[in-house]
C-alpha cells in the first residue's frame, strides 16, 4: 500500500484570468506528466479539454490530474474562476485537503477570489498563496500581499520575494534560506541558477526573514522561548512550524512568480510537499444521519477502516458516465459491490480509472486518500456517499446555491424533444446548480442556472455535444413574493353531501417571518379545540400553497403561520378536511397581508479604466444600482454595487462599449429585496398575460 503521508490532494482556485490553468500546465510539465506545454490562449491546455473551454479560454468544469513531485503523489484539481461556475469550486474544495490560491500580480485580490476564499474558509482547507503574472504591466507583489491582509482578512506568510518587476522580472529570493533563484532567457523551467541575494535586496530579505521566523516560532512555545533568548532555530524546525501553522489556518505561505514564463514554480511545488497536509492530517469528514445532522462520528482516513467515499462530480464523456470519487477510508477493488447510502441501492464497481484530464489509466484497486473515477455507475448523484455494504454511513452532504435566472427553450424540430430530454438529464446529473422544469400549462422546458454565461454554455453544449438545436426565449428573473402585515383570520371548511361529511375550522395569524426563514408554522392552541394529530395536516396545507403567491404567482418567502384556535367535529373532522381548510385560509388571507413582489439583487463588481468611472457609475445608477464602494488600483478602478438582476441582462456589451473594451465585471446573487411599484406592476402584468395565454 502507498504511504498516505506522501499524498497531497490539492485544488487550484482563483478569479477568472489569474492564471490557474496555466499554473496547472506548468505543474504537469515540471512533474514530467506532459512534454509539450499547451497554452490557454491557443486553446490547447491539458485540463481545458471541452470545446467551449478551448474557445473561450476559460475553465468551465474542474478537471483532475495526478502527478509526482519528490516522491509525493499530487492529485491536482483545476477549478473554474468564473462566478457562474462556483459550484465546481465549492464541490472540489469539499474533497480536497489543501489548495493553492492564485492571485494576479496586477489584478490583485479580485471579486471571485474573495468568493472562493470564503468557500475555502468554510471548508477549512489549508492553502498556500501564489502571486502570479509578476511579468505583467502594473504587477506589484507587495500591493497584492497588502490586499490579502485587507480584503481577505488573512495572514500571508511571505516565503519568496520577486527580483525585478514587469519586463525585468528574472527570479525570486527564498526568504527562508536567503538564496536567489534566477532563470535565464530560454524560458525553460529547469534553466535556473541559485545565487546570492542581489545587493540592493539584502536589507529587505533580512527584514522579511526575521518576520517569517517570528511568525513561525509562535507555533511552538519551546522554540519561541529559545528564539527570544537569541537562539536561531534550524531550517527543519521552522519548516515544521510553518507546516503546523498552515494546517491550522493560522497563516498562508505566500509565493510569487510567473507561471507563463516558468519562473518560481518549483518553489510552489516544494511548498505543496513541505507545508500542505496529507489526507491523514486533515480533520476527518463528519458523518451525518439521514436528515443531515452530524452524528458525532467521523470518517477516519485509514486503509483498514470500512469503505467511506464521496461522489463529488459526475461527468459524461465518450467512454460513458464517470463518477469522480474521493475515498476517505477503506479501499475499493475492481468487481466489489458497494452501497450508495443515499438511495439504499448497491452498485458493482466495473472499471476504475485514474484521471489524466480527459485521458485515463485503468486501476484494479484504490484506497483511502485517492481521488479516482468509476465508470458506468447507474444511480449515483453529486454528494452521494458510497460505502461498505455491511457498514452503511452518510458523509456530510453538499449544499448548492439556488439558481437566479431562467430561460425557456424548445427543440427546433419535433424529433429533437426526446433527444433533448436525454441530454438535459445527463447535464443535470453533472451540474447540481443547473435545474430543469417543465411548465405544465405551456409545456415549455425551463432551464435555470447561475447566470447568463452558465445558461449560454449549457445551450452550446446541447447543440454541439448532443446535436440538439434549440429555440431560446428571453432570460427570466426568478422573482419571489412575501407579506408585510400581520393578519388575524378564521376559515371554516365544511361539506355535507350524504355519508360522512368534512369539517375543519381554524383561527390563525399570518405574519411576516424573519429574513431567509422560509416558512414557519407554530401552534398555540389550548384546550384541545383542534386535536394535535391534525397539526401536521394544517401545516402541510399552508406549506403546499407557498409555491404560488397571491401577487403574480411566484414562490412566497418568509411567512410565519400561527394556529391559535379552531373547532372540530367528532365524526366529520379528518386530516384531509383540515388540510383543505389551511389551503382555503391561505387563499383568503394572503391578499389581505400586504403582499409584495421581491426581486433578486446581485452583488456586482465592475473594473474600469479611470477615464470611464463617471460613465460606469452613471450607468449603474440608471440600472437602479446602489454604489457601495470604489477603490482605485494601478490599472483602473473597482466599483462595487448592488444592482437588481433584471437590469443586468446584456450588461457586458454596454460595459465594453463604454470602456472601449477594457472594462470587466462579475456578479453573484446577494439577496432578495422589495420591487419598486412601477417594476412590480410590469411583472404582474406579464404574469397575468402569461396566465391568460395558457
Amino acid at each position: 500500500m502507498a504511504d498516505l503521508s506522501h499524498y497531497r490532494n490539492i485544488g487550484i482556485f482563483a478569479h477568472v484570468d489569474a492564471g490557474k490553468t496555466t499554473t496547472t500546465e506548468r505543474i504537469l510539465k515540471l512533474t514530467g506528466k506532459i512534454h509539450k506545454t499547451g497554452e490557454v490562449h491557443d486553446g490547447e491546455s491539458t485540463t481545458d479539454f471541452m470545446e467551449q473551454e478551448a474557445e473561450r479560454g476559460i475553465t468551465i468544469q474542474s478537471a483532475a490530474v495526478s502527478c509526482f513531485w519528490k516522491d509525493h503523489r499530487l492529485n491536482v484539481i483545476d477549478t473554474p474562476g468564473h462566478v457562474d461556475f462556483t459550484v465546481e469550486v465549492y464541490r472540489s474544495l469539499k474533497v480536497l485537503d489543501g489548495g493553492i490560491g492564485v492571485f494576479c500580480g496586477s489584478g490583485g485580490v479580485e471579486p471571485q477570489s474573495e468568493t472562493n476564499w470564503r468557500y475555502a474558509n468554510e471548508s477549512e482547507v489549508s492553502r498556500i498563496i501564489f502571486v502570479n503574472k509578476l511579468d505583467r504591466m502594473g504587477a506589484d507583489f507587495y500591493r497584492v500581499v497588502g490586499q490579502v491582509k485587507k480584503v481577505l482578512g488573512a495572514t500571508p506568510l511571505v516565503m519568496t520575494l520577486p527580483i525585478g518587476i514587469e519586463d525585468d522580472f528574472i527570479g525570486v529570493v527564498d526568504v527562508l534560506t536567503k538564496k536567489a533563484y534566477v532563470w535565464d532567457d530560454t524560458g525553460l523551467p529547469e534553466n535556473y541558477s541559485i545565487q546570492d541575494v542581489p545587493a540592493d535586496m539584502v536589507d529587505k530579505v533580512n527584514e522579511y526573514h526575521e518576520a517569517l521566523i517570528e511568525t513561525a516560532v509562535e507555533q511552538d512555545d519551546e522554540l519561541m522561548m529559545a528564539y527570544m533568548d537569541g537562539e536561531e532555530p534550524s531550517i527543519e524546525d521552522i519548516k515544521r512550524c510553518i507546516r503546523k501553522g498552515t494546517r491550522d489556518l493560522a497563516f498562508f505561505p505566500t509565493f510569487c512568480g510567473s507561471a507563463f514564463k516558468n519562473k518560481g514554480m518549483q518553489l510552489v511545488l516544494d511548498a505543496v510537499v513541505d507545508y500542505l497536509p496529507s489526507p491523514t492530517e486533515v480533520e476527518p469528514q463528519p458523518l451525518t444521519d439521514e436528515e443531515g445532522n452530524e452524528t458525532g462520528e467521523v470518517a477516519t482516513v485509514s486503509v483498514d477502516e470500512p469503505l467511506k467515499a464521496l461522489a463529488f462530480k459526475i461527468m459524461d464523456d465518450r467512454f460513458g458516465a464517470l463518477t469522480f470519487v474521493r475515498i476517505y477510508s477503506g479501499k475499493i477493488n475492481k468487481g466489489d459491490t458497494i452501497l450508495n447510502s443515499a438511495t439504499g441501492k448497491t452498485e458493482r464497481v466495473g472499471r476504475m480509472v485514474e484521471m489524466q484530464a480527459d485521458e485515463r489509466n485503468e486501476l484494479t484497486s484504490a484506497h483511502a486518500g485517492d481521488i479516482i473515477a468509476i465508470v458506468g455507475m447507474k444511480n449515483v448523484q453529486t454528494g452521494h456517499t458510497l460505502c461498505d455494504v455491511k457498514h452503511p454511513c452518510t458523509l456530510e452532504a453538499m449544499v448548492f446555491p439556488e439558481p437566479v435566472i431562467s430561460i425557456a427553450v424548445a427543440p427546433k424540430d419535433k424529433g429533437g424533444s426526446e433527444k433533448m430530454g436525454i441530454a438535459i438529464g445527463k447535464m443535470v446529473a453533472e451540474d447540481p446548480s443547473f435545474r430543469v422544469e417543465t411548465d405544465e400549462d405551456s409545456g415549455e422546458t425551463i432551464l435555470k442556472g447561475m447566470g447568463e454565461l452558465h445558461l449560454d454554455i449549457k445551450v452550446d453544449i446541447l447543440k454541439r455535444t448532443y446535436g440538439v438545436e434549440l429555440i431560446v426565449g428571453q432570460p427570466q428573473v426568478a422573482y419571489r413574493e412575501t407579506i408585510t402585515q400581520q393578519v388575524e383570520d378564521s376559515y371554516t371548511h365544511k361539506k355535507q353531501s350524504g355519508g360522512s361529511g368534512q369539517f375543519g375550522k381554524i383561527d390563525y395569524r399570518i405574519r411576516p417571518g424573519e429574513q431567509n426563514s422560509g416558512f414557519t408554522f407554530k401552534s398555540t392552541v389550548v384546550g384541545g379545540n383542534v386535536p394535535k394529530e391534525f397539526f401536521p395536516a394544517i401545516e402541510k396545507g399552508f406549506k403546499s400553497m407557498m409555491e404560488i403567491g397571491p401577487v403574480a404567482g411566484y414562490p412566497v418567502l418568509d411567512v410565519e403561520v400561527e394556529l391559535y384556535d379552531g373547532a372540530f367535529h367528532a365524526v366529520d373532522s379528518s386530516a384531509i378536511a383540515f388540510e383543505i381548510a389551511a389551503k382555503g385560509a391561505f387563499r383568503q388571507s394572503m391578499p389581505k397581508a400586504g403582499p409584495q413582489l421581491l426581486e433578486p439583487i446581485m452583488k456586482v463588481d465592475v473594473f474600469t479604466p479611470e477615464d470611464h468611472v463617471g460613465d460606469v457609475i452613471g450607468d449603474l445608477n440608471r440600472r437602479r444600482g446602489m454604489i457601495k464602494d470604489q477603490e482605485a488600483g494601478v490599472t483602473g478602478v473597482r466599483i462595487k454595487a448592488d444592482v437588481p438582476l433584471s437590469e443586468m441582462f446584456g450588461y457586458i456589451g454596454h460595459l465594453r462599449t463604454m470602456t472601449s473594451g477594457r472594462g470587466q465585471f462579475s456578479m453573484e446573487f446577494s439577496h432578495y429585496s422589495a420591487c419598486p411599484q412601477n417594476v412590480a406592476d410590469k411583472v404582474i402584468e406579464e404574469a397575468k398575460a402569461r396566465r391568460e395565454k395558457k
